[in-house]
C-alpha cells in the first residue's frame, strides 16, 4: 500500500499558521518512538486534521549549509517511517541550532503535539520537552 507523502520545504511552511486550523504535529525523537507516535497521531486525528512530522536536525558544530547527513537521505528515511506507520503525513525537516526555538516558532496555536518516548522514573529529555510545551499552552500527547 503506497502512503501519500509530502516533503514540506522550509519556504512552504514558513507562512503563519491560521488561528482556526487544527493540525497534529508529531515531533521526531527517534525512529521507533516516532513510528509509534505516528500511529497514535493517525488514530487521534482520524481524518479530522492534517498530520505533520517535524524533524529538527541540529548539525553542530558544522554549518547549517552542510549538515552531517544529506537532506535527501533524511527525506528517504522519514518516507520509510511513514510507510511503516501507514499514515499520510507531510514531513517538515528543519536544520537549526536550537530545537526549542524552531518548535515554539513553528507550532500553530491550535495544534496538538504528539511526542514519542519512554517514561522513566526520572524525567527524560522528551518528557521535559512535553512538560515545557504543556506549560506553554499546547495540547501534548506523550506516547510510551
Amino acid at each position: 500500500m503506497a502512503v501519500p507523502f509530502k516533503i514540506a520545504r522550509p519556504a512552504e511552511v514558513a507562512e503563519p499558521v491560521s488561528n482556526s486550523k487544527l493540525e497534529v504535529v508529531v515531533l521526531h525523537t527517534g525512529e521507533a518512538a516516532t513510528i509509534n507516535a505516528l500511529k497514535v497521531a493517525a488514530e487521534f486525528a482520524s481524518g479530522l486534521a492534517p498530520l505533520r512530522l517535524l524533524a529538527i536536525q541540529v548539525p553542530y558544530p558544522l554549518s547549517l549549509e552542510t549538515p552531517p547527513v544529506s537532506v535527501e537521505f533524511l527525506e528517504q528515511r522519514f518516507a520509510e517511517m511513514a510507510r511503516e506507520a501507514a499514515v499520510e503525513i507531510a514531513v517538515d525537516i528543519r536544520l537549526a541550532r536550537d530545537a526549542g526555538d524552531v518548535i515554539e516558532n513553528d507550532l500553530g496555536p491550535h495544534c496538538v503535539v504528539v511526542i514519542g518516548g519512554s517514561r522513566r522514573r526520572w524525567p527524560t529529555a522528551t518528557m521535559r520537552l512535553a512538560r515545557h510545551l504543556e506549560r506553554r499552552g499546547y495540547q501534548v500527547v506523550f506516547t510510551n
